[in-house]
C-alpha cells in the first residue's frame, strides 16, 4: 500500500490555513472584546469619581479659604498679648485644617496638591515672619500688621486658589 503525499498534503494545507486564520479571528475578537470591556469599565469608573472629584476640589477651596490670613485672623481672635502664643495657635490651627483634608490629594493633580500645599507653607511663614519683627510687640498688632499686608500684597492662598478654578474649568 503505497500513500501518495502530494494529494495529503494539498487536503491538509486548506485545514490548517483555515485553523490558524480562526484561530487569529479569535484571538482578534477575544482582545477586541477585552478592550472594549475596559473601555465600558473605565467610563463608569469616571462617571462614579467625577462627583468624588468635585468634592476634592469643594473641599481644597474650602480650606484655602479657612486658611487664608485674612479669614483665619478675623475668625481666631488672640487668646493674649502674647505674639508667640498667637503665632503657634495660628499655625497649629492651619495645619489641623490641613490635616484635616489630606486624603482629598488622591482626586487631585499633583500640581494643584503641589499649589495647595505652597500656599499653606506660604501662608505659616508669612505669620512667622511677623511674629519675629522686633517692632511688632503683640499679638493684636501683628494681626493688623500681616492684615495691612494682605490689603497690599494679597494672600497666599490666591494663587492655589485661581489654579483650582483653571483645572476644573478644565474638566468641563
Amino acid at each position: 500500500m503505497k500513500i501518495e503525499i502530494l494529494p495529503l498534503i494539498i487536503s491538509l494545507v486548506p485545514a490548517i490555513l483555515i485553523a490558524l486564520l480562526s484561530i487569529y479571528f479569535f484571538k482578534a475578537h477575544t482582545d477586541n472584546e477585552e478592550k472594549r470591556r475596559r473601555f465600558l469599565l473605565h467610563r463608569e469608573n469616571k462617571k462614579q469619581a467625577l462627583p468624588l472629584k468635585l468634592q476634592a476640589y469643594e473641599r481644597m477651596v474650602l480650606l484655602l479659604e479657612r486658611i487664608s490670613p485674612g479669614n483665619l485672623l478675623i475668625r481666631i481672635s488672640p487668646l493674649g498679648e502674647d505674639k508667640k502664643d498667637y503665632e503657634s495657635l495660628l499655625t497649629s490651627t492651619i495645619d489641623q485644617e490641613f490635616e484635616h483634608n489630606l486624603t482629598q490629594q488622591i482626586y487631585i493633580s499633583d500640581e494643584c496638591w503641589n499649589t495647595i500645599k505652597a500656599a499653606k507653607n506660604a501662608t505659616i511663614a508669612l505669620i512667622r515672619r511677623n511674629t519675629l519683627k522686633e517692632e511688632i510687640d503683640s499679638a493684636n498688632k501683628m494681626r493688623e500688621v500681616i492684615l495691612t499686608e494682605l490689603v497690599e500684597k494679597g494672600a497666599p492662598s490666591d494663587a492655589a486658589l485661581a489654579f483650582i478654578k483653571e483645572e476644573i474649568s478644565a474638566v468641563f
